[in-house]
């Protein structure tokens, strides 16, 4: 065989590898935003409450932690939602520092603690979270929200969500 029919024939198993893998992942990607997608279990939903006080500090140096969606009321950091619902959460930098996404760490507020983090990976940029159609069971669920920016400063926002069906 020549050298220019092994090449061309490469070439040619390189673009079609890449063509499947490609398109296998848009189809990843817009199932993602149209599925519905258990953000807590029924079975999760169930354990008991964490103890003690679920609010957050004060004055933070680290970024700012914004809900977009569910509409929060912004004095309690409370929604009332109706499943599945889109979840957006905006992360703010402070002074020019960048956000760092492998810091985001979501955690369900019972005991023991239920770490949500692997569930919303796919969501979580330095943006924020952008979790389509998630779905909860019904009642009230306390969900605390980590983040750090590249200079390790942390910040975190407690919001709770009353899921009625």
């Amino acid at each position: 065989m020549n050298k220019n029919f092994l090449l061309k024939s490469f070439f040619k198993l390189s673009i079609l590898i890449s063509f499947v893998f490609f398109s296998f992942q848009s189809v990843l990607a817009s199932d993602f935003k149209t599925k519905i997608k258990e953000l807590i279990f029924p079975k999760e939903s169930q354990l008991p409450s964490a103890k003690g006080e679920l609010k957050t500090r004060g004055i933070s140096r680290g970024p700012g932690i914004k809900v977009l969606s569910p509409d929060v009321s912004v004095s309690e950091v409370k929604a009332e939602i109706k499943t599945p619902f889109d979840l957006k959460v905006a992360f703010e930098p402070r002074g020019g520092v960048k956000i760092d996404p492998n810091s985001v760490k979501v955690t369900y507020l019972k005991f023991p603690y239920v770490d949500l983090t692997d569930r919303l990976k796919p969501g979580i940029s330095e943006n924020g979270i952008d979790f389509p159609k998630a779905n909860v069971p019904s009642g009230e669920h306390s969900v605390r929200i980590n983040v750090k920016d590249v200079d390790g400063r942390e910040s975190s926002l407690v919001v709770t969500l009353v899921a009625v069906k």
